[in-house]
């Protein structure tokens, strides 16, 4: 009979050489409305809740659960935040990189390695590594996927209050068909990104200049 395979065996390997070692994700890439979040992590090196897990196979209400006891059990996690106007001027990888840098930055104490999902490295100034699906196979990863998620679906939460026409508190800014109907019916708000299709494709640039020149005052604290 099989035993069952070790979890984590990607991030062990650098806890024999490293004490603080930092797990970084973002969310929000691909949504067309809303800031990309990210998130890093340093866990204690004997945590390992058995429900851990990349956010995107845990149910909202697990996740919700699993945050509390990470920011509770970690030795430190920040988040950052780069918004939609910003992700316009320098575009979502860049602006992705930038907040995960930003979330690393904030972290006291400063991690010796950081552990970076996917495939690129941030401009964060540390020893880093990236690893494709390291949610999946770093602890600390899986830890700030969920951070990282729950913070920006609170933030979107919070921002249907202010937008109800879109309904941001059921697809969180990603291009479902409640949402590109909404856009079609009422066009953009400001945070929508304007640089992503289809939005790019169908607003004209007077309601582009308009849109642009309000002020866009929401608030969030994690």
């Amino acid at each position: 009979m099989f035993g069952t395979p070790e979890r984590w065996v990607r991030e062990k390997q650098f806890l024999r050489t490293y004490r603080f070692v930092a797990g970084v994700d973002e969310v929000g890439r691909g949504a067309l409305a809303g800031p990309v979040v990210a998130a890093a992590v340093i866990l204690p090196s004997d945590f390992d809740h058995p429900e851990l897990a990349d956010s995107k196979c845990l149910s909202p209400e697990k996740r919700e659960e699993l945050y509390e006891i990470i920011v509770r059990e970690a030795v430190s996690w920040a988040v950052a935040r780069i918004e939609n106007d910003v992700i316009d001027q320098i575009g979502i990888l860049k602006a992705s990189l930038r907040a995960m840098a930003k979330a690393l930055q904030d972290l006291d104490p400063q991690p010796q390695l950081a552990l970076i999902d996917g495939r690129f490295t941030t401009p964060w100034v540390g020893l880093q590594k990236a690893i494709i699906d390291g949610d999946a196979l770093c602890r600390s990863i899986a830890a700030a996927s969920i951070i990282a998620k729950v913070t920006r679906d609170r933030i979107m939460t919070e921002a249907a209050k202010q937008f109800p026409l879109y309904s941001f508190e059921r697809h969180k800014g990603y291009a479902t068909k409640q949402h590109l109907e909404a856009l079609k019916a009422h066009g953009p708000c400001p945070l929508h990104r304007r640089s992503f299709r289809p939005i790019s494709e169908t607003e004209r640039p007077e309601e582009a200049g308009s849109l642009r020149r309000r002020s866009f005052g929401l608030v969030f604290s994690p």
